[in-house]
């Protein structure tokens, strides 16, 4: 199945528990909920996002983050494989996108902090 597909397939059953849409990256697929991405497609396979708040969920069932080459060496991102058994149950599914979509909310709003914080720090720009 092509990624294309796949994305069209992950959407249609997502969407059965939140609403999704999806956004072409990286020869892959961001997929978003109230604005924010909380999961991405790559290779034709599903990764939810991930903190300390719920990267054990994932661990525990045995599945392992999203990995790829960068300069020479392996890059681990913070999303990890969505595992079957939750796939399957749509309640189960309909939690795991919430904790997802509020793992992505948190990062957001650090950027955004550390961005003002930065900000903040520039000189001010001489009046002429």
């Amino acid at each position: 199945m092509s990624n294309k597909a796949f994305c069209e397939t992950v959407l249609q059953h997502l969407n059965q528990v939140a609403p999704v849409t999806a956004r072409a990256m990286f020869g892959g697929y961001g997929i978003y909920t109230e604005g924010v991405i909380f999961a991405l497609i790559a290779d034709g396979v599903l990764y939810f996002k991930v903190d300390d708040s719920n990267r054990d969920d994932y661990l525990n069932a045995g599945m392992r983050p999203f990995t790829y080459e960068g300069k020479g060496k392996p890059i681990e991102m913070s999303y990890c494989q969505l595992p079957d058994a939750v796939w399957q149950d749509l309640a189960t599914l309909a939690v795991w996108v919430e904790k997802s979509a509020a793992v992505s909310r948190r990062a957001k709003k650090q950027q955004k902090r550390h961005k003002a914080s930065w900000q903040n720090q520039l000189p001010l720009a001489p009046e002429w």
